[in-house]
């Protein structure tokens, strides 16, 4: 049988799609004189335009996986391709680029410029990108809107509520259109409204996004934000130990119920 990486480099020649690829993926960290082994060999292939939901206990991988992917951490064993790209195989200028230009990354921390208004942090990866215009200006505020945001477009951080910060790192993060949207608990710090209408601008972007169709994977604990997704993969002591497709049965309990049963 041919290795899973492999398969997906010629499905990719093939159909010219992304989408993600894991393979084996290992990984362990010293904390202190202790060894944690936050991934075990994980193999995990997520579609080109599939939103992905991540669900797991505290300390199960999902985090560590989402890192991986993201570039923000490199793998002890095992193979990623994201979008085509064999992550192991970027030169680090190659890797920078791909996370300016292909992967949009959002985390729990802001990571909000102090000294710039909300709408210049939201423009920022479009200026580090050399890809600033008019028509990315607009689109900046259009997120901003969508998101709540619209009467706050020249605050600074330190006049933002955290939910404001979080929403305008969403925004920032999906800008530039991304082929591939990470996020860790986009969510945590939102209310349910917010919350609600950031899962609803997320299927937005898949909607718009036809001719290059945008993966999402999100890592969440909420059963409701996971029923936003396509499918839910869930992980347990750094393994696959199941997964689910939301399809006809996307309300929160019957996640919460689907997840429950994954782990038993």
């Amino acid at each position: 049988m041919p290795h899973i990486i492999d398969r997906m480099m010629q499905m990719d020649a093939n159909t010219h799609t992304g989408g993600i690829v894991i393979a084996g993926v290992e990984k362990t960290y010293r904390l202190g004189r202790r060894t944690v082994r936050a991934l075990a060999g994980v193999d995990v292939t997520i579609r080109s335009g599939e939103f992905v939901a991540i669900m797991g206990a505290s300390g199960s991988g999902k985090s560590t996986l989402l890192h991986l992917c993201a570039l923000l951490d490199t793998p002890d064993a095992g193979n990623i391709m994201v979008d085509g790209q064999n992550l192991a195989k970027l030169s680090e200028r190659q890797a920078t680029l791909f996370r300016r230009e292909t992967v949009g990354v959002v985390f729990q921390s802001f990571n909000l410029v102090p000294t710039l208004t909300l709408l210049d942090n939201v423009l920022l990866t479009a200026r580090l990108a050399g890809k600033y215009n008019e028509s990315v200006r607009n689109r900046a505020i259009e997120l901003a809107g969508a998101l709540g945001l619209a009467e706050r477009l020249t605050h600074r951080p330190d006049a933002l509520s955290g939910g404001e910060q979080q929403r305008a790192a969403i925004a920032r993060a999906l800008l530039l259109k991304p082929r591939v949207l990470l996020a860790d608990e986009p969510t945590g710090n939102l209310d349910s409204i917010s919350a609600g209408n950031f899962w609803r601008l997320l299927k937005g972007v898949l909607a718009e996004s036809v001719d290059f169709p945008t993966t999402v994977v999100v890592v969440t604990h909420e059963p409701a934000a996971a029923a936003y997704a396509d499918r839910v993969l869930v992980l347990r002591d750094g393994k696959l130990a199941g997964s689910f497709s939301v399809e006809g049965q996307d309300d929160a309990g019957s996640i919460a119920a689907r997840y429950q049963h994954a782990l038993a």
